[in-house]
């Protein structure tokens, strides 16, 4: 049965690996989890891609990521390098946990939301603190081409959830890792502070009341 137990069984052996062979070979294992998957806790707590002995891309966003990547691929590099990069950029995101089955991979987004919208909310959210209305607002303004109201508002509620309600005792004991963007960071140690037992309602009620379904 490929349910959430045997993912977290995956990642946290892969973990594991990755810290027995860094303490053989005197090395340190460097963290592959980045801001997106801090705020929403698409993570695997302790065991798993949650800790590293230094995350260095704790303080970018997915879509950031995305775009140094296309960058470094037009850039900094040689053709089949660039090549090998872009490749890398057309694949599903996907943690890989299960098997892939009838060539359909595991998709991230189908269960967090697409990033490019989760990524902004996040930015306002933490750089100007602005009600989920509002959020939703100017998400809808940038975004109305590509997604509908209602889809903006699910996937900000998705977003509201996890944020707030289920992923700050992740982002309470995250390893060291560098501030990188004007919109914050979510360590503890610096820009983002919060209790591990709050919860989403006052931003999911606010976000009912003033954005229809």
């Amino acid at each position: 049965v490929y349910d959430i137990n045997f993912e977290n069984v995956q990642a946290g052996l892969r973990t594991d690996f990755l810290f027995r062979l860094a303490g053989e070979k005197k090395g340190f294992v460097v963290g592959t989890g980045d801001l997106s998957e801090l705020a929403l806790g698409w993570c695997t707590y302790g065991v798993g891609d949650h800790m590293s002995h230094y995350n260095v891309n704790c303080g970018a966003p997915k879509t950031l990521i995305q775009h140094l990547i296309r960058w470094a691929a037009a850039k900094e590099f040689d053709a089949r390098t660039g090549k090998i990069l872009t490749s890398v950029l057309n694949r599903e995101i996907s943690p890989e946990l299960v098997p892939v089955e009838a060539g359909q991979a595991q998709k991230t987004e189908d269960k967090v939301g697409p990033y490019e919208l989760q990524d902004f909310n996040l930015y306002y959210v933490t750089r100007y603190g602005l009600k989920p209305s509002k959020v939703a607002f100017l998400s809808w303004q940038a975004w109305k081409d590509k997604y509908d109201l209602k889809t903006i508002r699910h996937w900000l509620e998705v977003f509201l959830f996890r944020f707030f309600t289920i992923s700050q005792f992740k982002r309470s004991a995250v390893p060291n890792g560098p501030k990188l963007i004007s919109g914050g960071a979510l360590s503890p140690r610096g820009d983002w502070r919060a209790p591990s037992d709050g919860n989403a309602r006052l931003w999911l009620e606010e976000l009912k009341a003033n954005v229809p379904d």
